[in-house]
């Protein structure tokens, strides 16, 4: 074990009185400390970002010269960054490789993306334009289950824009965003990127700071309203990016052998720790039996372990609170009556593995049907009539995204038009890109990420107004 990893401040390598371990979930035990940020060093970070916002604001190429540069040392360190994010996630060290992987596509896109401007008037009397404007220092907070990505979907727009920022990364998943902020010290100016780590305190602390004039937040439902929360005596900008409870549903005219594999990867991708995954599938009265069957059959196919064996497919759930939620939930469910058509439980072994589970004859009003459960279960739920299945599967507080599976992709469509969520998919799920934008309704969201769209959310406009009279 070591202690090796410093924030980045100022474009500094800065370290803490305090440190706090980062638990391995494929052992259950302490795999590293990372440095437990004070509220000097929170000022610190924020005094940094706030001195650095004139001059990075002011030289567009530069910015973008200077994603380009990130974009390349993480392409060139994918696989060591990949190590790291292993250790402390969970998931396969290929996955994880290519979530590093990922995250300079995303910086290479924005570094290319124009920042647009509109003239809406140009005459004898006046021209106006309306362009996009930074806003300042941006706080963005980041999940546990891509912890480089998803930090990199805030950074690379925020950036661009002409925005600094200051990046907490979950207390789970340090390692891999502190080590982001020193890979970077290189390219971007001191001040313009400074990551901090540490617990609930510290995002408390960042949401009620008085320099942030933007917080981009990704993570649970409840979190995202207490940041709303702090947000508004500010009146500061939010993008929150939260969860979702999406559902598959398939019509009846659908082959389930032919879609098994693809329904069961939008499920369980990432162990099922996707805020987008499919966490519910809805399937036609004739075609039940046949659905539960195929879906099982991948889950008993599925090969689960440590993430650092080449072999694995599907590794540990992260945290031990939620190991400990969903084995809960699929308690419940089959004291309840569900029946486990594959897995059901933990896996006895050290660390915070679960058996990939297909739950039958289970029904809405089940917590795991009605709830997020995040994790490596999924609940099959009959139904008999078409309309019937999308009153249920939008009767939630959630709407971040959603599938409809048929053989007549057409009629497929018109039946994902209907489904009450951000992103409605046809014959596919998890289907995403920088360029497409990303985001939830209702309790999944506000504001969305990525494209163009996500762009804005880091700008304010303002109209230059030029008389010529």
């Amino acid at each position: 074990m070591s202690e090796n990893y410093s924030m980045t401040i100022g474009g500094a390598a800065v370290r803490a009185t305090g440190t706090f371990g980062v638990i391995n979930p494929a052992t259950g035990e302490v795999a590293e400390r990372a440095p437990d940020a004070s509220r000097d060093q929170l000022d610190a970070a924020m005094t940094a970002a706030r001195a650095a916002y004139p001059a990075w604001r002011r030289d567009e190429a530069a910015r973008r010269e200077a994603l380009l540069a990130a974009a390349d040392l993480l392409f060139a360190r994918s696989e060591e960054i990949g190590r790291i994010l292993t250790l402390e996630q969970g998931k396969p060290l290929t996955d994880a490789t290519m979530e590093v992987v990922g995250a300079g596509v995303w910086l290479k896109y924005f570094a290319g993306l124009e920042l647009p401007g509109e003239v809406i008037r140009d005459d004898a009397d006046a021209r106006v334009e309306v362009v996009r404007r930074p806003m300042g220092v941006v706080a963005a907070i980041t999940p546990w289950n891509y912890p480089l990505l998803l930090a990199v979907w805030k950074l690379a727009p925020a950036l661009l824009a002409g925005n600094t920022v200051v990046l907490k990364p979950s207390p789970f998943t340090p390692l891999s965003s502190l080590k982001l902020g020193e890979v970077l010290r290189g390219v971007l100016p001191p001040g313009v990127l400074n990551v901090v780590t540490g617990g609930d305190r510290l995002g408390a602390w960042m949401t009620a700071h008085e320099v942030p004039r933007k917080i981009s937040f990704t993570g649970s439902v409840a979190t995202g309203k207490r940041v709303a929360a702090a947000a508004a005596p500010d009146l500061k900008r939010v993008t929150l990016e939260l969860g979702g409870n999406d559902p598959a549903i398939l019509l009846d005219d659908v082959d389930p052998g032919a879609v098994a594999a693809r329904l069961f990867g939008g499920a369980f991708q990432n162990n099922g720790q996707v805020c987008s995954a499919i966490k519910r599938v809805y399937a036609p009265e004739a075609l039940y039996g046949d659905v539960v069957d195929a879906l099982a059959e991948q889950a008993r196919a599925a090969r689960v372990g440590d993430g650092m064996r080449e072999d694995v497919q599907y590794g540990p759930i992260n945290n031990r609170p939620q190991y400990e939620r969903v084995g809960e939930l699929v308690a419940e469910a089959v004291a309840g009556g569900a029946r486990a058509a594959a897995g059901g439980g933990p896996i006895d072994r050290p660390g915070y593995f679960f058996e990939p589970t297909i739950l039958a004859d289970v029904a809405d009003g089940a917590r795991i049907v009605d709830e997020e459960q995040f994790g490596p279960a999924l609940p099959v739920i009959k139904y008999t009539d078409l309309d019937e299945a999308l009153a249920r599967a939008n009767g939630t507080h959630f709407g971040l995204s959603g599938s409809v599976w048929g053989t007549d992709a057409d009629r497929a469509a018109e039946v994902a038009a209907e489904l009450e969520c951000g992103t409605a998919w046809v014959n596919t799920h998890l289907a995403l890109s920088p360029s497409q934008p990303f985001g939830g309704i209702k309790w999944s969201g506000v504001g969305v990420e990525n494209g163009t769209w996500g762009l804005y959310g880091f700008t304010e406009i303002q109209v230059i107004h030029r008389s010529k009279t």
